[in-house]
């Protein structure tokens, strides 16, 4: 069945009334009939079914036949700093990171960023918040991540500067940098107690990379640089990367707990 975020408010509503772009694809794109069914999501980890019971030219309308709270949500809680790039790669990091299991994004800017404007960013939250939604909906997401406020780097790096879920206390917090070249992703993850779910937030540069003033900023409140090999990969790959290795060890992705605590 087709699955479609909604809002928590429509979602205790009878019949649940979808509008906009999901009435637009239900009914210009998917061309559901009456009587199909969908399973609609509130974004927090609970589902229903529901019956496509009107279509019309401004929405359309689910009758909720039962309600389950959805499972396979990564334990391990990832929030990926990202350096906010040109063209549409910042949106394919989006959502990518959405498929792979990412739970909050914030967009970041930089020294060396090639879009650099914080207001031009924040106009593109509408249209980052549908890429996030769209890709969490075809992954089978249970929760949507969040995409929290653009911040300067010098704000991102300080201690307690991401707001919501994400402020919560993240035991690692680690920096991609080419320039690294001892530290590994591997090595960092060597102590995490995944078992009870770590928090760890990925810092990841625009085109090009950190400056070395923005790595000792960051290293001075303890955030950790990393390589993740020889090979340099893209700023809009890195981060996605980043995020399928941790989940992998973290045995998310078919891998193999590691045993040891943080």
């Amino acid at each position: 069945m087709q699955r479609f975020f909604v809002s928590p408010e429509a979602f205790e509503r009878q019949p649940v009334i979808l509008t906009g772009p999901q009435a637009h694809q239900i009914r210009r794109v998917l061309r559901m009939r009456l009587g199909e069914r969908a399973v609609l999501l509130n974004g927090r980890g609970w589902a229903c079914e529901g019956l496509l019971i009107a279509v019309t030219e401004t929405d359309v309308r689910f009758q909720v036949s039962q309600r389950w709270q959805e499972s396979g949500e990564p334990r391990t809680q990832i929030t990926l700093l990202q350096a906010v790039l040109k063209g549409e790669r910042f949106g394919w990091v989006l959502q990518k990171g959405t498929e792979v299991g990412v739970s909050a994004f914030m967009p970041m800017i930089c020294e060396r960023n090639v879009v650099d404007d914080m207001e031009a960013v924040e106009d593109k939250r509408e249209r980052w918040e549908r890429i996030i939604q769209e890709a969490a909906e075809q992954s089978g997401r249970a929760f949507l991540p969040q995409l929290l406020p653009a911040q300067l780097f010098q704000q991102a790096v300080q201690p307690g500067s991401l707001p919501g879920k994400a402020a919560a206390a993240a035991p690692l917090r680690l920096l991609l940098w080419e320039g690294e070249q001892e530290a590994s992703l591997n090595g960092a993850l060597a102590g995490c107690n995944f078992t009870s779910g770590a928090r760890i937030q990925v810092l990841v540069g625009p085109e090009g990379g950190f400056t070395e003033e923005e790595v000792r900023l960051a290293r001075s409140y303890g955030i950790r640089t990393i390589t993740l090999g020889p090979r340099i990969l893209r700023a809009d790959t890195a981060g996605v990367v980043a995020a399928a290795i941790i989940l992998h060890e973290a045995g998310e992705m078919g891998g193999t707990e590691l045993p040891n605590e943080l």
